[in-house]
């Protein structure tokens, strides 16, 4: 399939960083600086470009089946422990809540700690976390 569309993607200076999925189509989106230091700084830290990753990818590293082993930070860590100990019921209403919540207005720290919920609750809800005896 040809691609379509006026698409400049060097337009705004080098380096250019963009991410591309089915949300963004062809086109893309830009990275959008969180600092005011260089962007080769800012990306250049390990906990900036995890960030990246996970909110342009709407991912997470974190796993609820082992929260201390894995990427999850002390903010999801307590999440988990609330909602393992929620019955399954209260998870299910949460997910549906927060993926009912509009999120065009949204700042990103915020939609980033939703999308970490929403990753939280899904695994909980898929049953690929049993609560330990």
């Amino acid at each position: 399939m040809p691609i379509r569309g006026n698409y400049n993607p060097g337009a705004g200076g080098w380096p250019t960083i963009r991410y591309f999925n089915s949300k963004t189509g062809y086109e893309g989106a830009p990275y959008q600086k969180k600092t005011s230091a260089p962007m080769c700084t800012e990306l250049g830290s390990e906990e900036n470009m995890q960030a990246y990753v996970e909110e342009a990818g709407a991912t997470s590293l974190c796993s609820a089946a082992d929260p201390e082993g894995t990427g999850c930070n002390e903010k999801e860590v307590a999440y988990i422990a609330k909602m393992k100990a929620a019955p399954a019921a209260d998870v299910a209403a949460q997910l549906t809540r927060l993926q009912g919540m509009p999120t065009e207005s949204m700042k990103a720290d915020l939609l980033l700690w939703l999308r970490q919920r929403v990753s939280i609750l899904k695994q909980l809800s898929d049953g690929a976390v049993k609560e330990e005896l």
